[in-house]
């Protein structure tokens, strides 16, 4: 075996992250993916300055600006009256304060960004149809097998196997995800096939009582991504969850709001449902690695959506990991427990803002009345996050 041979488990975005990663600092990678070709469903993700950050030190910005997004302001609206409560200028605002843009893109796009600069980078055998089974951390390697019986070794197993991790499940032996109670409606329409007022290249939130609406333009702006989030009950196996639905559930749970947010949910035939799931927020340093096997990304710290940094924080962990792997000869276990170390509590921070986000976005009552008057009243000093965008 390769004496600098590192196992990855999962080939979403934060499995390729972490195999570039890897690869960057010098590592040979084995990644393993359930299915049988490497793909990303779903829809659109923003990406804060600190996010696109990482991107660029990996080489990656021209790669980015052929694919995402750069709007130049963040608007919040109240869903029932249309009208503006506060906005967060983005664009150069935020490259002048944070080194780098703020982005919105289609996670498939961003998936096969990482996937190609993997493939450049070298180093990697990608294999798919491989759903990891199960590891034994021997001490001195750890040691896995798949399904299907695949047999694998390496310095250090890497989880970045999603919510659903068996990486986790067999590390921590915790509990399952909880649900939330949050069902995500996805729409992706071309801009084209909008009427003109209802076209967008900014991201625009809308807050209303139980629920919200987020929208922004993604693949150059070409298309616009569609998010509504309202509060109900799962019927079935959440882990089944990913379909397509019809928007009458949507329709319904509007209620009262504006024309223009109407329209465009009733302009959009196709939507994908979701039901959220989440964790608390991470305890300690155990909970993102142990020995030679660490967790990445959703497998650590699945978060809600509320501060739009779910697949920020696993490629901050994977440019954490790298630094951690680079460098000068060090026990692999103090290099796991360092990268630990260096990223719990800031990920614990940010799943922890995420659901005090939720609430506040859904509030209702006098809470939802201060809320509009301090967003009024303090504007970008309230939308904008410092601690979380300079990284």
């Amino acid at each position: 075996m390769d004496d600098k041979h590192i196992l990855v488990a999962g080939g979403g975005i934060g499995g390729l992250a972490a195999a570039l990663a890897c690869s960057r600092a010098g590592w040979s990678v084995q990644l393993v993916e359930r299915v049988g070709a490497f793909a990303e469903v779903g829809a659109g993700i923003q990406m804060g300055p600190n996010v696109v950050r990482v991107l660029h030190g990996w080489g990656l910005e021209q790669a980015l600006r052929q694919v995402a997004a750069f709007p130049d302001v963040l608007r919040v609206r109240a869903a029932a009256s249309g009208h503006a409560l506060g906005q967060l200028r983005l664009g150069a605002r935020a490259l002048s304060r944070y080194g780098a843009p703020y982005a919105t893109i289609h996670r498939a796009d961003i998936h096969q960004v990482l996937l190609a600069a993997v493939q450049r980078q070298g180093g990697v055998d990608l294999q798919t149809g491989q759903r990891l089974d199960s590891f034994v951390d021997t001490g001195n390697v750890v040691q896995a097998k798949t399904a299907d019986g695949l047999q694998m070794e390496g310095q250090a197993l890497i989880g970045a196997d999603g919510l659903w991790s068996t990486v986790r499940q067999q590390l921590l032996q915790d509990a399952a995800p909880r649900v939330t109670g949050h069902l995500a409606y996805r729409a992706l329409i071309a801009q084209a096939n909008l009427p003109a007022a209802l076209r967008s290249q900014e991201v625009t939130v809308w807050l209303g009582p139980r629920l919200h609406v987020v929208q922004y333009p993604v693949r150059a702006g070409e298309y616009l991504n569609v998010v509504a989030i309202v509060e109900g009950a799962v019927d079935g196996d959440v882990q089944d969850w990913d379909h397509a639905t019809h928007p009458r559930g949507l329709l319904s749970s509007m209620g009262n709001t504006c024309t223009p947010l109407q329209d465009l949910v009733n302009a959009i035939a196709n939507w994908r449902l979701w039901a959220l799931c989440d964790r608390p927020p991470m305890a300690g340093a155990h909970e993102q690695a142990q020995g030679r096997v660490a967790l990445l990304g959703d497998a650590a710290h699945p978060m809600r959506p509320y501060m739009a940094q779910g697949a920020g924080m696993a490629m901050e962990d994977a440019a954490r990991l790298q630094q951690m792997l680079g460098g000068p000869e060090r026990p692999m276990v103090e290099r796991l427990r360092q990268y630990a170390d260096a990223r719990w509590q800031r990920n614990a921070r940010v799943q922890a803002r995420s659901i005090r986000n939720g609430e506040i976005f859904h509030a209702t009552g006098m809470v939802r009345w201060g809320r509009d008057l301090a967003m009024r009243l303090l504007g970008e000093r309230l939308l904008d996050v410092p601690w979380l965008y300079r990284g």
